[in-house]
């Protein structure tokens, strides 16, 4: 008999785990619940950022810049990458500065 973490009954259950971290103006959208600038969400598993993106109806013209796991994402990347359970989503807003 095996054991299963709950991330990993999760996982079989068709969902996984993921920390999504919002920045500066963005942070109004993060879903109820969120501490400093992030939460951890549970999202389909083979869900694409766009996918995990599109329920906090963020106007896609506030979202700059988009980071997986380190990873800087070009917009035309964000349809067809996929999270997986455990990755770190970071989302920034255009900036502006002098």
């Amino acid at each position: 008999m095996t054991m299963q973490t709950n991330a990993q009954a999760r996982q079989s259950a068709g969902t996984v785990q993921i920390t999504l971290k919002l920045f500066a103006t963005l942070a109004s959208y993060l879903p109820d619940g969120a501490k400093r600038n992030q939460i951890g969400i549970e999202v389909p598993a083979g869900a694409t950022v766009n996918e995990v993106l599109a329920p906090l109806h963020m106007p896609l013209e506030q979202i700059s810049l988009v980071v997986l796991n380190g990873e800087i994402l070009l917009p035309a990347e964000r349809a067809s990458r996929h999270v997986s359970n455990g990755d770190v989503l970071a989302i920034w807003p255009p900036v502006a500065g002098g």
